[in-house]
Order: C-alpha cells, then structure tokens, then sequence
C-alpha cells in the first residue's frame, strides 16, 4: 500500500498491470525479446503487448529495435529511461518495507484477513 501511493505521489505515469508486467519482464529476464515471445510469456495476444508497447514506447521506457542480421525481426530492449523508472519504483518498495517495519498499518487497525464479524 505505502509504496502504490508513493509511486502515485510521484508524478511518474501511471502504468497499467500489464504494461508493469511487460517492462518487468523485458528488464527482469534475459533478452532478446519480441513481441511473439512476450504475448507467449503473458499468455496475451501479440496485439496486446504492441498496445502496451506503444504506451511504454512514447514513454521511453523500451525501445523497438530491428536485428542487425535480420531485418525482418524486432526486438524489445530495454533503455535508460526505462531503467530510470524501475530504480525509482524499486526504492519506493524499500522505502515501504522499511517504513512499515518500523510503523503501524496505513489504513485502520491491522485485523486478519478472515475477520468478518462472525
């Protein structure tokens, strides 16, 4: 909860699921990436994840990129922009974590999850 609204104070654009999910994925495991091989990962269609890409593309946070030794394929790469906004996301998590370690719930009393008032 503390690092979403962190991430929300921030004035960082605010990404979808999926469009979170396909730059983690790009900057989390090894390349290269195309649009084929990402729609098979997300189980999604390849129009989705060309969707996701323009909104990631404009944001500069990947980057299409045509292979040298084959025209005809595009890969997914990752740019510094790109990993810009995940070091950034990932301090807000920290500072989350470290924050909540140390301090009581955002929102209410903490109650277990199955706390129905049975």
């Amino acid at each position: 909860m503390r690092a979403l609204i962190a991430y929300v104070r921030s004035g960082e654009p605010d990404l979808t699921n999926r469009q979170m999910a396909l730059l983690m994925l790009v900057y989390l495991t090894p390349g290269p990436h195309t649009v084929r091989g990402l729609a098979k990962v997300l189980g999604v269609s390849k129009p989705v994840v060309t969707r996701a890409l323009n909104t990631l593309g404009t944001l500069g946070y990947l980057r299409r990129e045509r292979d040298p030794d084959d025209r005809r394929n595009v890969f997914v790469v990752r740019t510094s922009n790109g990993t810009d906004f995940l070091e950034g996301f990932k301090r807000n998590l920290r500072e989350s974590d470290r924050v909540a370690a140390s301090h009581r719930p955002v929102i209410g009393q903490q109650q277990p999850a199955f706390a129905h008032g049975r």
